[in-house]
């Protein structure tokens, strides 16, 4: 069967179905990325996302993927952060103060931290001032030294608690 007969019997077979998809993505009828249905400024924007992350550059009006891409790409494994489960009650006093300032490059474990906090019963005064019941987990403490994110973050035992 010649190639013409094979693409027009690609074509024949597929009339019906509406999109062409691999792993989620649109593809074009040699199942490469169909980039035309995204909108221009969104693949601009994630391209300059992939450039500073240095997973990207630009060689003579393309793109190439780096050498740390290639790993980012390969990398098997996400950080899948646990989960604690509070010994504290709502009713508890609030006694115990946090302070912390967990830099932009750890954005999944700051987010990550603030959600644990709400699940312990803290109740945000400013964006990285949080007040709640005390102590911490210890659990949660050993686990938060081994993100390495301990020494973003101080704890001030209050005098007396309150009740919001």
């Amino acid at each position: 069967m010649s190639i013409e007969r094979k693409v027009l019997k690609y074509l024949s077979e597929s009339k019906n179905k509406q999109v062409l998809r691999y792993k989620g993505m649109r593809v074009g009828f040699l199942g490469l990325p169909d980039f035309k249905h995204y909108k221009y400024q969104t693949l601009a924007n994630r391209c300059s996302d992939l450039k500073s992350k240095g997973y990207i550059k630009e060689m003579y009006g393309n793109y190439v993927i780096t050498y740390k891409g290639e790993l980012f790409l390969n990398e098997k494994t996400r950080t899948i952060l646990k989960k604690f489960t509070p010994e504290k009650t709502e009713n508890d006093p609030k006694d115990l103060l946090i302070l912390y300032d967990i830099p932009e490059d750890k954005k999944t474990e700051r987010n990550w931290f603030r959600r644990e906090l709400r699940k312990f019963h803290f109740v945000m005064i400013q964006r990285s001032v949080w007040v709640g019941p005390s102590p911490l987990p210890k659990d949660f403490i050993k686990y938060v030294q081994e993100i390495k994110i301990k020494d973003n973050f101080k704890t001030f035992k209050l005098a007396k608690g309150f009740k919001f």
